[in-house]
């Protein structure tokens, strides 16, 4: 215990005798672990998804694979008679549930709102542990008439939880039905993947009777859990028979139409998703890839600034060496064992790093708060305080020391007595591993460096593209009103026509990228052309939809009032023309599921109605006052958006005076639609600058070391000539060097990573050779500038002071 104490006691003096050396590693260090901290929080956040359902392992999502003309399609929806007609014939289902969600109304008294409902069975809570705390919610909804709400919802329409028994007033089918509460849940826990206000059986679904026995229509996501000791593969081995008997008609169709059969030798496929995968999942040609690059690559961030830290307390502890070692030759002298030495030194590295650390874990306390607003993230400390994280994080703290504190003092500890005390140290292997360390850090710190610099620029080509829609003077919002959607649209044109801001108004089923309300989902139609199959996404509009949205019509008309037949009548867009190979299709007929003819009345340009990293696909828009629709969209002049958005507002408030208003420009949400690239990207420019920042602190503190060393040199320069300039460049140019070649490097890497990122965008920007070049000359001179503090005040010191001997 004594000699730990001696440790530590003379560990203490030897880091206040170079205070210098100390701040700029506890300075470097602790900013590195505040970052890593934040950092690690965030990516265990992202990981953690739906990971606290009981017997996550054994839960999945149900995915239709098909083969068709074009390849293998991925869905993710199903026909209603699927899931009973799955669990009924396919052994090793414990439990299967339908899921929809969809924005609702819910009314009790004279209280309104809009919430999110989710349509389930009855098997979905047992299924699923959503965390409860009144009520039997697994049986909850075996009941029809049953409904389970979240604590936020009970509290927003009663004002307590004591809602048991009580009922509520739903917005089902055009009518208003009352519910009665069965259950209530804990608030959905923000690492959820299923987010909705209020459970309903899911018979009570406008679309349940009218297809309970259509295998056509599919809109609703399916997920099973799995009986003890089935397999996934194995279940969908068991499938097979299934889909060839349920999916005989497609089956016959893709063979038609020239598919080929799968590598399992199937048409038609069923295939299982592990739930605990649904946040990663991606189509990537025609199969599910489970992609987790943006919580590890927040992870390797952190990491790599952790790393950099570490390399300048490394070469720090070497190049300060020289100043240690007769202290070390006097140690060795007296007795001092090289293990007594080794300790002594780790010992000082270790003060440094537990320093570092406690700064860290309060300036990441202090950061959390404007860190979460900024990034966008629920992550809090909770998400690093399990179990398997601390016995990692401590793992990788004894790496680092054992590492960056154990190395240096493993080279000092084995230095010759005699060399010690003769004051000289053969540095040129030294030299050697500081040169590599230092040119592997300006290396991460110029890749994160490109990074920003490209994802900054493909977001801002996302943000400015032309769509082909009016993306800044249109305003979108839910019809979430107890009126009908159709009445409150007229009663909206009504209360605007008089309005100067206001220039056109219609509506449809879906929103433009992420609105208010946060929700979206997409309708895909397939039907038989010429005896071909064919697949469109289905938009229901209302008139003046192509002017409201101003949408370029390319030949043909749009819907107008004058013709009574226009329900029987479509808008397609270009690449709906290119898949039923027409090059003049308007005025061309097709028929869907049932005998109903649609008549081909105009096409419309090309446009994007999904994000940039889709191709354009077909679209086909059918104007039928018989189908609902869901969001208006109000055209304004382009100047006063505020104003005009305020007149919107006030005319939404007249017509549904309880109905919340949700209304926000199509700009506002495809920039929502964007808010995971754009965090990524704000955490990639961050890491760099913190990387370039910790990177020119480790040059600046070794330049500061080798201009002390070579003291005498520059004196003895100056006094036969040398220039203020050259000497700056004389003591700068290795430096520089070592940056240009760290550029060499990791150039080909970052434009590697970067391409393939781009790859997963349909349209995207060109990756040109300026963005590393750039990132490059600021490295450059961000290093040279640093270096420059120091060497410029070498350099015009009085050389007389330098000559002097002791």
């Amino acid at each position: 215990m004594l000699m730990f104490k001696n440790y530590i006691k003379i560990a203490w003096r030897n880091l206040w005798k170079r205070k210098a050396f100390t701040l700029l590693n506890i300075i470097g260090l602790s900013i590195a672990f505040t970052v890593a901290i934040l950092l690690s929080m965030t990516a265990t956040f992202e990981l953690s998804h739906d990971k606290f359902h009981t017997d996550i392992g054994r839960i999945y999502q149900v995915i239709n694979k098909e083969q068709t003309a074009k390849g293998s399609e991925i869905s993710f929806t199903h026909a209603v008679p699927f899931t009973p007609t799955l669990r009924e014939e396919v052994p090793g289902v414990q439990s299967i549930s339908r899921y929809l969600e969809q924005n609702g109304l819910v009314s009790y008294g004279e209280k309104d709102f809009t919430i999110d409902i989710a349509y389930v069975d009855n098997d979905f809570f047992s299924m699923f542990s959503f965390p409860e705390i009144k009520g039997n919610i697994t049986n909850a909804l075996k009941t029809k008439s049953n409904v389970v709400l979240t604590e936020k919802s009970a509290m927003k329409l009663f004002g307590t939880l004591d809602v048991i028994g009580k009922t509520v007033t739903l917005l089902v089918n055009g009518k208003h039905e009352p519910f009665v509460i069965a259950g209530i849940l804990h608030n959905i826990p923000f690492q959820s993947s299923l987010e909705f206000d209020i459970a309903v059986n899911f018979e009570n679904h406008t679309s349940y009777t009218s297809r309970m026995n259509d295998w056509s229509n599919k809109n609703h996501e399916v997920y099973l859990k799995l009986q003890e000791n089935i397999a996934p593969i194995q279940f969908e081995k068991n499938t097979r028979e299934f889909s060839n008997l349920h999916f005989a008609d497609q089956i016959e169709n893709a063979k038609r139409d020239g598919a080929q059969k799968s590598k399992n030798n199937q048409y038609q496929e069923i295939k299982l998703s592990n739930f605990a995968d649904k946040n990663f999942v991606q189509i990537v040609n025609g199969d599910l890839i489970v992609k987790k690059t943006y919580p590890y690559l927040i992870l390797s961030i952190s990491i790599l600034i952790l790393f950099i830290a570490s390399v300048n307390f490394i070469n720090m502890s070497i190049g300060a060496s020289v100043y240690r070692l007769r202290e070390i030759g006097v140690r060795k002298t007296m007795g001092a064992r090289k293990t007594e030495l080794f300790f002594q030194f780790w010992s000082e590295s270790i003060f440094i790093f537990l320093s570092s650390i406690g700064i860290g874990l309060l300036l990441a306390s202090s950061l959390l708060k404007p860190f979460k607003t900024l990034f966008r993230t629920e992550a809090s400390f909770a998400n690093i305080t399990t179990q398997s994280f601390l016995i990692s994080a401590l793992f990788g703290f004894l790496i680092i020391t054992c590492l960056a504190g154990g190395y240096p003092a493993y080279i000092l500890s084995k230095l010759g007595t005699l060399q010690s005390l003769k004051g000289k140290l053969n540095m040129v292997s030294k030299n050697r591993l500081r040169d590599s360390l230092m040119v592997f850090q300006f290396s991460i710190a110029i890749l994160l460096m490109s990074g920003s610099l490209v994802l900054w620029k493909q977001i801002d080509y996302m943000r400015t593209k032309d769509l082909g829609f009016n993306k800044e003077q249109v305003i979108s919002f839910p019809l979430n009103g107890k009126k009908d959607n159709r009445l409150a649209l007229e009663l909206l044109r009504n209360e605007l026509s008089n309005a100067p801001q206001a220039v056109s108004i219609s509506a449809s089923d879906n929103n433009f990228g992420l609105g208010k309300d946060g929700s979206g989902y997409t309708s895909v139609l397939g039907f038989d052309y010429k005896e071909r199959g064919v697949k469109t996404n289905m938009l229901i509009v209302d008139y003046d939809y192509l002017q409201t949205l101003d949408l370029s019509l390319v030949s043909g008309r749009t819907f107008n009032r004058k013709y009574a037949n226009d329900s029987l009548s479509v808008i397609i867009n270009e690449a709906m023309a290119k898949e039923i190979a027409e090059k003049d299709p308007v005025q061309k007929t097709f028929s869907m599921g049932d005998s109903t003819k649609y008549t081909i009345i105009g096409v419309v340009k090309d446009y994007h109605f999904e994000k940039l990293n889709k191709k354009i696909e077909p679209i086909t828009f059918f104007m039928d006052s018989e189908w609902d629709v869901y969001y208006a969209y109000v055209k304004i002049k382009s100047n006063d958006h505020l104003g005009s958005l305020s007149v919107v507002e006030n005319a939404w408030k007249k017509i549904e005076p309880n109905a919340e208003f949700l209304g926000s420009f199509l700009d506002e949400n495809l920039d929502r639609a964007i808010r995971k690239e754009r965090i990524m990207t704000t955490i990639i420019t961050t890491g760099s600058v913190i990387a370039i920042a910790l990177s020119c602190i480790g040059i600046f503190a070794i330049s500061l070391l080798l201009i002390t060393q070579r003291k005498k040199e520059i004196g003895v320069r100056k006094v036969v000539g040398a220039s203020i300039l050259s000497l700056t460049m004389m003591l700068s140019k290795d430096f520089i060097k070592l940056v240009g070649i760290a550029f060499i490097l990791s150039s080909p890497i970052s434009y590697w990573l970067l391409n393939n990122w781009l790859q997963g965008y349909s349209y995207r920007i060109n990756l040109s050779l300026w963005f590393f070049i750039l990132s490059g000359a600021v490295a450059i001179l961000i290093a040279f500038l640093t270096i420059s503090v120091q060497t410029i005040k070498a350099a015009i010191a009085n050389p007389v002071k330098s000559l002097r001997t002791e």
